[in-house]
């Protein structure tokens, strides 16, 4: 198996989890939050997607899908176009809103094919390429694609423990 195949495989997963974290889940659902301090579905959903979507968009020389794609508009976020929720107060968590879990699985969608797309023309010597000299060492693109992959993840499984949260306090 090749490192791109694991990398298709990973990303593939967060689809897959994103999909069944927001299935089936209106608006109140989505944005509840168990305190005042904590992150909704909708966010932590829109923020592992916004990372993605800026992470690999910058890594591989494309157009952010938030942006060439009108999801900014779509969303209609009180928030910075660029804004990937990244250092946000609670006031701000507050903010992402959405109508719809299918505004949230959409954009997603659009993302990981972008994503795929990027990823399935990879080749191994693609990885060592330097793609963020701000950090000592370097950071390659290898490194920027797992750090993307275990934050996403960390998001999505957050998301999905407060679904079961909702439900149990539902049922």
């Amino acid at each position: 198996m090749h490192a791109k195949d694991i990398l298709i495989d990973g990303f593939s997963r967060i689809r897959e989890e994103v999909h069944a974290t927001v299935e089936g889940l209106g608006p109140d659902e989505l944005s509840a939050r168990p305190s005042p301090d904590t992150n909704s579905i909708a966010w932590l959903v829109w923020h592992l997607t916004r990372v993605q979507d800026d992470h690999m968009a910058d890594a591989f020389g494309r157009d952010q899908v938030w942006l060439s794609q009108d999801w900014d508009k779509r969303f209609g976020l009180d928030l910075p176009r660029r804004d990937t929720g990244y250092g946000h107060s609670p006031a701000k968590v507050a903010r992402v809103q959405v109508d719809s879990g299918e505004l949230l699985t959409g954009y997603y969608d659009a993302v990981h094919e972008q994503s795929m797309d990027a990823l399935r023309g990879l080749a191994a010597k693609d990885l060592e390429r330097v793609v963020d000299e701000r950090w000592d060492p370097p950071v390659t693109l290898g490194v920027r694609l797992v750090s993307v992959l275990s934050d996403d993840l960390q998001h999505i499984g957050q998301a999905a423990y407060l679904r079961g949260l909702l439900q149990s306090a539902a049922a």
